[in-house]
């Protein structure tokens, strides 16, 4: 299985993404710029968090016209795998890949810190290897997380897959660190090998770095690929 790290002018991220996938799991891996016109050698596409641009008009709102991303939306409809993480999410939203949109945090704060994720859905291509839900402890940094969707959308064109909750799995107000809908922290599309969360996975899967439950994203990816194999 092949991974592609796409680069965007401002993406912040994109080592630690690349580091995940060819130093802990030991897969193929390159970079593929923004510029890019197509996705080739890649089955697995990883869109990371930054400032794509600069956030600059609101985040991902720019990005979405990056040339790349026309190849992105062809390998998704293929039923290539596509992982957005924080502003990667934020650009699936723009992108309309992924139903609803990203507000400012309730706090009109940066939240930066570690917060309990309660798994909704193991049947997308990225939760494969999860129990149902089973916590998994992983950071987030964002100014722009709150999640909103029409409710008629969401069941439309996506599925809830992650849940900000306590590290029981109650899902609280409290749990809720940026006002997300319904605790909204991460959705799939139908089908399920689309997948954008605003938590980091990939700063949650070495010990060294505090924790591993984010590698199961990746792994499940692996999963998934090899039992269906390629597309």
């Amino acid at each position: 299985m092949r991974f592609g790290v796409v680069v965007f002018p401002g993406s912040n991220c994109e080592r630690d993404c690349f580091h995940l996938v060819d130093q802990v799991l030991g897969r193929p891996v390159r970079y593929v710029w923004h510029q890019d016109t197509a996705l080739e050698r890649v089955d697995c596409v990883i869109l990371p968090g930054g400032f794509s641009y600069g956030d600059y008009l609101r985040p991902g709102a720019i990005a979405r016209f990056s040339p790349v991303m026309g190849a992105v939306a062809e390998h998704a409809g293929a039923g290539g795998l596509v992982l957005g993480i924080c502003n990667g999410f934020q650009i699936l939203l723009e992108a309309g890949l992924l139903p609803g949109a990203m507000l400012r945090n309730r706090s009109l704060q940066f939240q930066c810190q570690d917060v309990f994720l309660r798994v909704e859905d193991v049947e997308t291509a990225f939760t494969r290897l999860c129990r149902p839900g089973q916590v998994l402890k992983v950071p987030i940094k964002h100014g722009d997380g709150n999640y909103h969707v029409d409710p008629e959308d969401l069941a439309a064109r996506g599925r809830v897959v992650f849940r900000y909750s306590e590290a029981d799995g109650r899902v609280t107000p409290e749990a809720n660190p940026n006002g997300s809908m319904a605790n909204i922290a991460g959705l799939a599309n139908l089908e399920g090998n689309v997948v954008g969360l605003m938590p980091h996975p990939e700063v949650s899967a070495e010990e060294v770095l505090g924790g591993t439950d984010g590698r199961v994203l990746l792994e499940s990816a692996v999963r998934y690929w090899e039992e269906r194999g390629p597309c």
